[in-house]
């Protein structure tokens, strides 16, 4: 990643890619079944990271690949006799809600706009010039987006947990 990130760099361009999330040891039950849907959360969290222009969460874009009988999850009981699920094609959620599975998420980040590579465009008068940017650019943010992306999730989660811990009161 490193090595692809400064011949980027050296070319001038720049380059995105894509952070997986993970969230371990979510209590059951968080979020809602229409509104508030817990995965619906996160990708609204995500969404609004700059440079963010996907998400999913579980197998998401693959899961339009298999059958139901393929990407159902599966309960069953764990050797401790807890209901888990077999699977986890869903990602921690069933129905916007949490399932007690790990919870996993991918954020696709853009290649950044701003590159010293000369790129046509029009300017106010609507004149068709090129441009050629200077100065201090960074060929790949997603290592910076690594932590916001953490940050998000847990803002997220923890919303939901006192969402849930209010209405049991």
């Amino acid at each position: 990643m490193i090595n692809l990130i400064k011949s980027v760099k050296d070319d001038g361009d720049s380059v995105g890619g894509v952070i997986r999330g993970v969230i371990k040891n979510v209590p059951v039950g968080l979020g809602e079944p229409v509104f508030d849907k817990l995965p619906a959360d996160l990708a609204k969290a995500m969404m609004s990271i700059n440079a963010v222009k996907g998400f999913e969460i579980g197998t998401g874009f693959a899961s339009a690949e298999l059958k139901g009988s393929e990407h159902n999850d599966e309960f069953c009981l764990d050797e401790h006799g807890k209901i888990r699920t077999k699977t986890n094609h869903a990602g921690g959620t069933l129905g916007g809600i949490s399932n007690g599975e790990t919870i996993y998420f991918r954020v696709a980040i853009k290649p950044v706009s701003t590159i010293s590579k000369l790129q046509h465009t029009v300017n106010l008068n609507a004149e068709e010039v090129t441009l050629e940017a200077a100065g201090r650019h960074d060929p790949c943010v997603l290592p910076r987006a690594v932590p916001i992306v953490d940050a998000m999730a847990a803002l997220v989660i923890m919303d939901h947990f006192l969402r849930q811990k209010a209405q049991n009161l």
